[in-house]
């Protein structure tokens, strides 16, 4: 079942400057991510509605503090204007129920096969990223509707006070599968404070 989702989102992502400007002058586009750890699957990632904690990724990148393929040399963001399409949103109750039924039909792969289950270490999310994959292979299996992109809420940093249900670091990610949603590219204002690093160098 595909879940369409007929609106459009403002979202960004955290990449080297000369990336950025790249993409930004539609003389490159992005490349879909397929880590073992990407917790969402294979695809283009980005922060829903969150431009400082992209500039904090790209500068943990940066700094060699976060596990990135490609180092970060000068920390960026650009924002995108997405549509969902069909999205395995993971903020409702039937996209969880999908999740949970490609657990159990993965975990009795592995079984079957004499695999062991991969776990989740950290920001190492080989678990999270095995299931979300079995669901799409299932879903291409059946013939059914491909998902276009996957949408999480992902609970992240310290409780901001005492037996706090708020997280620091709490936030939306969205895996986009089909990049021809990406509907355009844009620099997130006020530039000073979501690029600092847009005409000079970073160091840390």
């Amino acid at each position: 079942m595909a879940y369409h989702q007929p609106f459009e989102i403002s979202a960004f992502h955290s990449c080297d400057r000369e990336v950025g400007l790249r993409i930004l002058n539609g003389e490159d586009d992005l490349i879909a991510s397929e880590n073992e750890w990407d917790w969402l699957g294979p695809g283009i990632y980005f922060w829903e509605q969150n431009p400082g904690r992209a500039l904090e990724y790209a500068i943990e990148c940066a700094s060699g503090w976060q596990k990135n393929k490609t180092r970060i040399k000068t920390p960026f963001v650009i924002g995108a204007i997405i549509e969902l399409g069909n999205c395995l949103n993971l903020l409702e109750p039937g996209s969880i129920e999908m999740v949970k039924k490609a657990y159990d039909k993965f975990a009795e792969s592995c079984v079957e096969n004499g695999k062991s289950i991969p776990v989740n270490k950290g920001p190492i999310r080989k678990l999270d990223c095995s299931v979300i994959k079995c669901l799409h292979a299932s879903t291409d299996e059946n013939q059914q509707s491909r998902f276009d992109t996957v949408r999480s809420a992902f609970n992240e940093g310290g409780q901001i006070y005492p037996n706090s249900n708020f997280y620091d670091r709490l936030h939306i990610e969205i895996c986009v599968r089909n990049p021809t949603l990406i509907k355009g590219y844009f620099l997130p204002r006020p530039i000073g404070e979501f690029n600092p690093y847009l005409k000079k160098q970073y160091s840390f």
